[in-house]
């Protein structure tokens, strides 16, 4: 299969190219390839006539977002416009990926979860943008199937485990993390799971969600990262959102229910699983 990765430079890009190792895979990323440029990206995605484009591109820094509105909105909704016109061209199977952020957040504790179904309402430019870019697709391709993912980590990071695991070995006082949002932790492989199960099942349209099972804060999966990691000598003390505000407000409840992939017989990994396993890959512990 040909496919065409955009924002394959990125953590999750990276992931996918080593994950989809077997076919013939395209990085569209900067400089060469401009998903903000429709004619020169469309000349480009032609050219290549893929199988199959992964939307992975996008302007994901949140705090960024809130100050650089017009920037963001030109990535994240007319990039995403440009990708799925060049793609409804090209004949192509499109997955493109989406976020949490697209949701309120304003919701109750376990076991609550935001379906496929839920209504959007996002509180951040980061989050409007992304859903600004999920409704281009879904007018211009509504074949294509938009993959909301969240709380992501890979090989080589940023992210938030490479954080914990490099602040737990240093020296210092308990590390402050908060214990009042409530997520999915999940893993590129695990997200590369699900875009392969839905690159083999192009009746699945729409609005997925392809996060790991299980919902945990981010003080709870600190906790685990440090159960984890033999180096990770610090303390960690739970704490609230109040005491680490942010130009861009958090989401107090983002996890995410899969229903469409479990309808269809498709199940992420339990996230434990899948953050023990990237743990003995990326740190060898």
């Amino acid at each position: 299969m040909k496919i065409v990765i955009t924002g394959g430079k990125g953590m999750l890009g990276r992931t996918l190219q080593k994950e989809f190792a077997g076919n013939e895979i395209t990085v569209a990323d900067l400089p060469e390839w401009d998903i903000t440029d429709a004619d020169a990206f469309m000349e480009r995605l032609e050219a290549e006539k893929p199988d199959a484009v992964i939307h992975a591109a996008a302007m994901t820094k949140v705090d960024d977002c809130e100050s650089k509105r017009e920037a963001a909105f030109r990535l994240n909704e007319e990039g995403s416009r440009n990708v799925a016109m060049a793609a409804k061209a090209c004949g192509a199977r499109l997955v493109a990926i989406s976020t949490d952020y697209v949701f309120s957040g304003d919701a109750p504790k376990e076991p609550w979860a935001w379906a496929e179904t839920d209504i959007p309402a996002p509180k951040t430019v980061y989050g409007q943008s992304k859903l600004a870019g999920e409704n281009m697709i879904s007018m211009i391709m509504p074949e294509a199937a938009v993959l909301r993912i969240a709380w992501l980590y890979g090989a080589g990071g940023p992210s938030f485990v490479h954080t914990m695991v490099k602040l737990g070995a240093e020296d210092g006082p308990a590390l402050k993390v908060v214990d009042d949002q409530r997520g999915n932790p999940t893993s590129c492989k695990a997200v590369a799971g699900a875009i392969r199960f839905l690159l083999g099942r192009p009746d699945i349209s729409g609005v997925v969600h392809g996060t790991c099972e299980g919902i945990a804060t981010w003080y709870e999966f600190a906790c685990e990262i440090k159960k984890l990691v033999p180096s990770f000598k610090r303390g960690i003390i739970p704490c609230s959102t109040a005491e680490f505000p942010r130009p861009a407000p958090r989401p107090a409840n983002s996890a995410l229910r899969k229903s469409v992939l479990n309808r269809n017989g498709m199940r992420t990994p339990p996230w434990k699983d899948a953050l023990a396993q990237f743990v003995r890959e990326e740190f060898r512990f």
